[in-house]
């Protein structure tokens, strides 16, 4: 190649058509097709309220971990809360790629908000985006005193993000205060005493010199459209994410997480209490997954945070169910799947290292230790006032018979508890200081009063306690 090229600058030279200052063309080499774009489409749909939040933290998190280029904003909402607009935007600086707004076909309030977030905005031909002004839940205004607080930290907020967007900061900034006046050069065009709002040809109209659109970078029907503008037909590949069930049940679900932390510990707790596996030790595990499911749907949670819970969960079942009474086992693995939780609950990102600081922990730390607590509670008041009624001695002291029937073979009938006082028996497992004893080939729930003994040791039951028998080594 380098000696073709040599040989034609000879050449031309030699014709006298190369002259001063000019250069002669490489032949062309042909290019590698150019890579699609990477586009993750989520949803702001509806109120704005803690499930958009959810769905569009997930899709931004996982638009992360793919390395997505693009993050689209189909956005179609009257408005909604304050506060969650600004987590919500919060979330969207945190994404590296370009964010495009899609008003289809409404971005109102909220939703203005949101839009002026995204390095482009883009608009169905039906498109309306404004009336940003703050009000109450109820839509009543707010009170003035109140209201000029927001209004001028909304501004400060729209002047921050709209830097290098044109006309974008004053456009928002009349849609949220009626006594702005929006003036481009000597065309006015919001006068005080009224809030803005824009259709898709406002929004597109051109201004200035050079001319540049008020707002709008596009018009396109739909999503697909747009994106065939921006990239071409066969350009860009696209994920949709949408709201589905899951999204509004983990916003319940995470309000009531400490509850249900301390009901799935204080089943456990019983479980470990009662012979074999059964229903508490189901409910238990069972509420504690809830608990960490809520937080990944809710997109908090990782995929790391997933193995933790899973290797907690595998310990805690196998001293239920193979190691009944040792302690040492499930312990590990319940602290793993509480640590797993707090981890879960944590705001983290892809793109950002995990530090231990107290702002990220704080809330799961909190939503834990309040769970931790209600268990303990819950457990000491259950020892409290429960062993005094039947409710409690059937289904603790009737299920320890069941049980020990069960592993003889027999029926439990006739057997009572106090019947086995005074009645010497051999450990079956290690009492540490709780385990398991063997009376007349049955086996019993057995706690040892004072140190441990090993199995096959000899002891004599001297009594009966909320969750067995009592023993002593002879």
């Amino acid at each position: 190649m380098a000696h073709t090229v040599v040989a034609l600058m000879l050449a031309l030279i030699t014709a006298g058509m190369l002259h001063a200052g000019e250069t002669v063309p490489t032949p062309a080499v042909a290019s590698a097709p150019a890579a699609r774009q990477q586009v993750v489409v989520i949803p702001v749909r509806e109120q704005i309220a803690t499930p958009v939040l959810y769905i569009l933290r997930r899709g931004l998190k996982e638009a992360i971990e793919r390395k997505a280029d693009i993050v689209v904003l189909d956005i179609k909402t009257p408005g909604g809360a304050l506060d969650v607009t600004f987590e919500i935007m919060e979330a969207l600086d945190k994404f590296p790629g370009k964010t495009l707004a899609f008003v289809n076909s409404e971005a109102i309030s909220a939703g203005a908000f949101i839009s002026a977030m995204a390095d482009e905005i883009y608009f169905t031909p039906d498109g309306i985006i404004g009336a940003a002004a703050p009000v109450t839940m109820t839509g009543q205004d707010v009170d003035k005193t109140m209201n000029a607080k927001i209004v001028s930290y909304l501004k400060a907020r729209v002047r921050a993000i709209s830097e290098g967007h044109g006309y974008r900061g004053q456009v928002i900034s009349a849609m949220i205060d009626v006594n702005y006046e929006l003036k481009i050069g000597d065309q006015v065009l919001k006068e005080k005493g009224e809030l803005l709002s824009l259709t898709a040809t406002e929004a597109s109209k051109t201004y200035g010199d050079p001319p540049r659109p008020l707002l709008a970078a596009g018009i396109a029907k739909d999503v697909d459209e747009l994106l065939n503008q921006k990239f071409g037909q066969q350009g860009w590949t696209a994920q949709k994410f949408v709201v589905t069930w899951s999204e509004h049940l983990a916003v319940w679900l995470n309000a009531i997480s400490p509850v249900l932390l301390g009901l799935g510990l204080l089943a456990l707790f019983i479980e470990f209490k009662t012979p074999g596996f059964g229903i508490f030790g189901v409910v238990g595990i069972v509420l504690l997954g809830t608990v960490f499911m809520s937080s990944y749907v809710a997109g908090f949670s990782g995929h790391e945070p997933v193995l933790l819970f899973a290797l907690g969960f595998i310990l805690v079942l196998v001293e239920l169910i193979f190691f009944p009474g040792v302690v040492l086992i499930a312990l590990p693995g319940l602290l793993m799947m509480l640590g797993s939780l707090v981890w879960s609950m944590a705001d983290i990102w892809p793109n950002e290292p995990i530090t231990f600081s107290g702002d990220l922990y704080f809330e799961p730390l909190i939503k834990v230790g309040s769970g931790v607590f209600l268990a303990v509670v819950c457990m000491g008041l259950l020892l409290r006032f429960m062993p005094r009624g039947w409710v409690w001695d059937r289904m603790i002291l009737g299920s320890a018979i069941a049980e020990a029937a069960q592993n003889a073979g027999g029926s439990a009938s006739g057997l009572t508890t106090d019947s086995l006082i005074g009645r010497r028996a051999v450990a079956a497992t290690v009492l540490r200081p709780a385990g398991q004893i063997e009376i007349d080939g049955r086996r019993y729930e057995a706690r040892l009063d004072v140190g441990s003994a090993d199995p096959g040791a000899p002891v004599v039951v001297t009594g009966q306690n909320d969750f067995g028998l009592v023993v002593e080594k002879i």
